[in-house]
């Protein structure tokens, strides 16, 4: 059975592949993919700003519809999932990476793993296969959540594991002069996500559905770079450093340009390993 559905479609891909329109794919989630509004020189990015520049535009056309603050649930009851659901064509690819919102108390976004949240994932693989589409489930991407690590030879001081990170406000914070530790502290990254990087690739195995480890992937992105090299993915400005924002910024959770095109390049390439049939269309 299961090489019959993958057979079925990898024919509606080549089809699609080969007919008079590229094949697109979609990305829904939220702020660290969306489209961000340029309109005052902010240098926020989403990653999925950037993934166009790696795959070949005459035959994969990147159409991003991930938009800030949104969880699971709260994309599905604001409307925006039927819209998308209404431009998939076959052999379309439609990315689902959720997780940051869905951790947050607010009723209007919250959902639960094992629960409301494997359902809402699942439910975007069934409706994407309904059209004729192909999903390809992602769990969140890392934090820049570094913390100190306790003399302790097992515990650690800071966020614990799976705690909700108000990601909104991490756009208002503004820098200080406040000493921090530098590289070689005994610094150490730590999840903020828990059971929430864990479910949707949970509901992918059950599913069998296409899975990338965006998780893992930028955990370990952050930890090659360090805890000083990690601030240059991300929205962490000293006061006067960019135009945009005059008193700074120390945001650990949004990326700038460059972090959102790394991040992009990595996606890409593991996107391309679970779904071979796009390597031939991605490019540098």
């Amino acid at each position: 059975m299961k090489r019959i559905l993958i057979a079925a479609l990898t024919m509606l891909v080549l089809t699609a592949m080969t007919a008079d329109r590229p094949v697109t794919i979609f990305i829904i989630g939220d702020s660290t993919a969306a489209k961000k509004d340029l309109t005052k020189g902010t240098p926020e990015r989403g990653w999925g700003m950037a993934l166009q520049q790696y795959f070949d535009e005459a035959y994969v056309v990147v159409d991003n519809h991930a938009v800030n603050g949104r969880s699971s649930k709260s994309f599905i009851d604001e409307g925006r999932w039927d819209k998308v659901l209404a431009l998939i064509k076959p052999g379309d690819y439609v990315i689902i990476q959720f997780g940051h919102n869905d951790e947050k108390p607010q009723p209007e976004r919250h959902t639960d793993p094992g629960s409301t949240f494997n359902y809402n994932i699942a439910r975007y693989v069934r409706e994407t296969r309904e059209k004729g589409g192909i999903p390809v489930v992602m769990n969140p991407v890392a934090r820049r959540n570094w913390v100190v690590a306790s003399p302790g030879p097992s515990e650690r001081r800071g966020e614990p594991i799976g705690a909700a990170i108000d990601d909104e406000a991490l756009r208002n914070t503004t820098a200080t002069d406040a000493p921090l530790p530098s590289e070689g502290q005994g610094m150490v990254l730590m999840d903020t996500h828990g059971m929430y990087a864990v479910a949707p690739r949970d509901v992918a195995k059950r599913m069998n559905a296409h899975f990338v480890d965006a998780n893992r992937i930028t955990s370990e992105l952050e930890q090659r770079l360090g805890y000083e090299g990690s601030k240059k993915l991300h929205m962490w400005y000293k006061p006067g450093e960019h135009p945009a924002l005059p008193d700074g910024r120390q945001d650990n959770t949004h990326y700038n340009e460059y972090g959102a095109k790394v991040v992009a390049g990595l996606l890409a390439d593991a996107l391309c390993e679970e779904v071979p049939l796009l390597k031939k269309y991605r490019k540098d």
